[in-house]
């Protein structure tokens, strides 16, 4: 776990955050190289699934020209929704860790599917390893953050 990459994942999330966006950042690392950080996209998108973590995937498939990303960890602001957990496993992330968890951001008013990645992993038989409120203070510190802002959008 190094926390560069998930202060580079918080870092994307508040680029978004001053674009108009939601909360959320992510960032894969691979071989102990940064392959690319995003932030979610929903809204300058118009794209419901434009998640910083599917948009990260794309990004790093691309670039290593490659759709097995076994040997990469993918670092989230939040930890990610079913969806999102799902496109980690197809992509054969070897490790997922994030900072807050679905249920913090569900008490914002987003409107997660509130099944845990363990419980994800468990039942769909993942081999994917989770490691869960990794600078916990820091991704809380964002969603207040966001929080504060007048007017901010949910999905």
């Amino acid at each position: 776990m190094n926390p560069d990459y998930m202060r580079e994942a918080i870092r994307s999330a508040r680029v978004g955050i001053a674009h108009g966006q939601s909360p959320f950042g992510a960032a894969i690392e691979c071989h102990g190289k940064l392959i690319v950080s995003a932030h979610n996209q929903v809204f300058a998108g118009i794209d419901s699934t434009a998640h910083a973590e599917i948009i990260a995937i794309r990004e790093a498939e691309a670039r290593l020209n490659t759709v097995d990303l076994s040997g990469c960890t993918m670092y989230a602001t939040t930890e990610p929704c079913p969806m999102c957990f799902a496109a980690c496993h197809w992509a054969k992330i070897k490790t997922i860790i994030y900072g807050t968890s679905i249920e913090d951001v569900h008490a914002l008013g987003f409107s997660e599917m509130t099944i845990p990645n363990t419980e994800m992993q468990k039942r769909g038989g993942s081999k994917i390893e989770i490691i869960g409120g990794f600078l916990l203070e820091e991704n809380l510190a964002l969603l207040r953050e966001w929080e504060a802002i007048p007017n901010r959008q949910t999905y």
